[in-house]
């Protein structure tokens, strides 16, 4: 069964996506024409897409996304250094690092234990997770000795290397331990820490068991992977974002999240 695209689609009020939308508000209309609407009705307007803007100039509202941005703006520059790549060349490594972007898992698909599946962004911009093939490991050898091909490899792999770390610090990112909070649990999807793993890689693993210490903790998991079980220790764990239940009531800015906010908003009031 063919994939579903997006019903609504927000960004901010840039003159490049409000061109988009008008050039495809054009193509709607060559598409409902006489001309075409026995051959392209069916598949292009049976997912039609509502577009909505952010306020202009309020990229804020965006954060979610302008996050992310910066991220990668960050990491790309870091990566591509004094480094000259002619248009080919920049249009492929850019596109390799949206991939890799895009790859990061977000949650479950399905609740059975036995299913490694997992959400990404690329399943909702093409239905499903990016793939690639696995590039020679080629950041040992001298830029300037690299063919066009190698030296976009050579930037996607320090971009990916560099990108990962990051990320995985985020997920593993703890308060300090004023009170007790929950660890990880038998049946929970995990990301495992592996420096090895080449571009669009991610290792996913289902805890199917815990090794408690002396003091009630456990610092060890047994895990099953696609390939087999393995063992690794707690802090190359790494729970998936919507699953970690640790959260900071206050920001360092001096707000409060979300969730603080509405159970506020839940109490009752005497």
């Amino acid at each position: 069964m063919r994939s579903r695209g997006p019903s609504q689609i927000w960004s901010d009020n840039a003159t490049n996506f409000v061109g988009t939308k008008n050039e495809l508000l054009e193509l709607k209309r060559l598409y409902i024409s006489h001309n075409h609407i026995d051959s392209v009705h069916k598949f292009c307007m049976a997912d039609s897409i509502d577009w909505k803007f952010i306020p202009p100039r309020s990229q804020h509202f965006g954060g979610i996304w302008e996050a992310a941005v910066k991220t990668a703006k960050h990491h790309f520059c870091r990566a591509i250094g004094s480094c000259v790549l002619n248009f080919e060349e920049l249009r492929t490594l850019v596109c390799h690092i949206a991939s890799i972007i895009n790859t990061r898992p977000l949650l479950p698909l399905s609740e059975d234990p036995a299913d490694l599946d997992v959400l990404t962004p690329a399943h909702f911009l093409i239905g499903g997770p990016s793939s690639s093939f696995v590039e020679p490991d080629v950041t040992h050898l001298q830029f300037n000795r690299l063919d066009g091909w190698q030296r976009v490899a050579h930037l996607q792999q320090l971009f990916w290397s560099r990108w990962r770390e990051e990320y995985l610090t985020l997920l593993q990112k703890r308060s300090k331990w004023r009170t007790p909070k929950p660890g990880l649990c038998v049946n929970d999807l995990v990301l495992v820490n592996d420096e090895n793993l080449p571009p669009l890689r991610w290792q996913l693993a289902m805890i199917t068991e815990l090794i408690v210490g002396n003091d009630g903790v456990a610092r060890v998991a047994i895990l099953r992977t696609a390939t087999g079980e393995i063992s690794r220790a707690a802090n190359k764990l790494c729970l998936l974002p919507i699953k970690d239940s640790v959260e900071s009531p206050c920001l360092s800015t001096g707000g409060e999240c979300l969730a603080t906010q509405l159970k506020q908003k839940e109490r009752p009031r005497h």
